[in-house]
């Protein structure tokens, strides 16, 4: 009865992840705490059920994306997406090195911050093999870096006068998640939340090429590369939803559902996070993702004022 008693704020906040009232940072907050007051169960693995998890999740997520509107925008700006996307990896790749930062921790923020924040360090964790530890790290600097530029970037955007287009494409390259884009650019304008919007889905294609090359990147010493077969999965989602689209309805639902589960999965990850994990960690992910973040903004709104 004990036992039963102290599970019960876990699946108490485990519940409240699954309403509509928590995002994906509220999520990883929550976990954190449960973690902090010493509330998860050990009795499950939670490691094993996360990464499951977030390989159904990110399947689902395919059900969402447009394909012909991705590849559309793709091709609009396609130098400048294939420069930024790989800019950051490369610039991440060695920073962190010449920082000391974790191997997987530097390259998980690196592809959050190269393509579309938490979707992207979830879809590319397991293809790398990172443990709950780098992941919760990983996420939270992003989030962190999200929550300020969802009010620093209109403030930057008008006070130098960019126009609705040029704001909206800034956005969706140089802010992390998509939820963050969506806030900053309706706050801007109509034209910037559409520009910003579409632009950001057709960087989420870019998580199936980044998620197989990091696979390889990160093989181990025996050279076998693990393909990380969610993403195929994934692409296979985008294709049914394109080729059959009378029944967009169900692909909404799997859609809904599969960020749902997103949600679900940041809170479990929380859970792994406690603060003496963060202490041993200090503070050089955080002085990564900034470094590398004002890295990407600065030369992607260099680019476009300068185009």
């Amino acid at each position: 009865m004990k036992n039963i008693t102290k599970q019960l704020p876990f699946w108490l906040a485990l519940f409240i992840c699954l309403t509509p009232v928590v995002s994906s940072p509220t999520a990883l907050v929550i976990g954190f705490l449960i973690a902090s007051l010493g509330l998860v169960p050990t009795e499950f693995q939670l490691a094993k059920i996360t990464k499951k998890l977030l390989a159904y999740s990110i399947v689902g997520l395919g059900f969402g994306i447009q394909f012909e509107q991705a590849i559309a925008v793709t091709s609009d700006g396609i130098e400048l997406i294939i420069a930024t996307i790989l800019g950051t990896l490369v610039i991440g790749w060695w920073v962190a090195k010449w920082m000391g930062l974790n191997k997987e921790t530097g390259y998980l923020i690196s592809s959050g911050t190269a393509i579309c924040g938490g979707s992207a360090i979830a879809a590319v964790a397991p293809a790398i093999k990172a443990n709950d530890e780098q992941i919760g790290l990983s996420l939270a600097t992003v989030f962190v870096l999200n929550s300020i530029a969802l009010f620093i970037f209109p403030v930057i955007g008008h006070a130098l006068n960019l126009d609705q287009h040029t704001f909206g494409t800034w956005a969706a390259i140089a802010i992390h998640d998509t939820s963050s884009v969506v806030g900053a650019a309706s706050a801007y304008g109509e034209e910037a939340l559409t520009t910003a919007t579409t632009l950001k889905l057709a960087r989420a294609l870019w998580i199936i090429p980044v998620a197989l090359f990091s696979a390889f990147l990160f093989r181990n010493e025996s050279k076998k590369v693990t393909i990380p077969y969610f993403i195929l999965f994934y692409c296979a989602a985008i294709g049914v939803s394109d080729a059959l689209p009378q029944f967009d309805m169900i692909y909404q639902g799997i859609f809904d559902v599969a960020k749902k589960a997103l949600v679900v999965c940041l809170f479990l990850i929380g859970c792994g996070i406690s603060v003496e994990k963060l202490k041993a960690s200090g503070p050089k992910p955080l002085l990564f993702g900034i470094t590398l973040w004002l890295a990407i903004s600065t030369s992607s709104l260099a680019w476009l004022m300068l185009g």
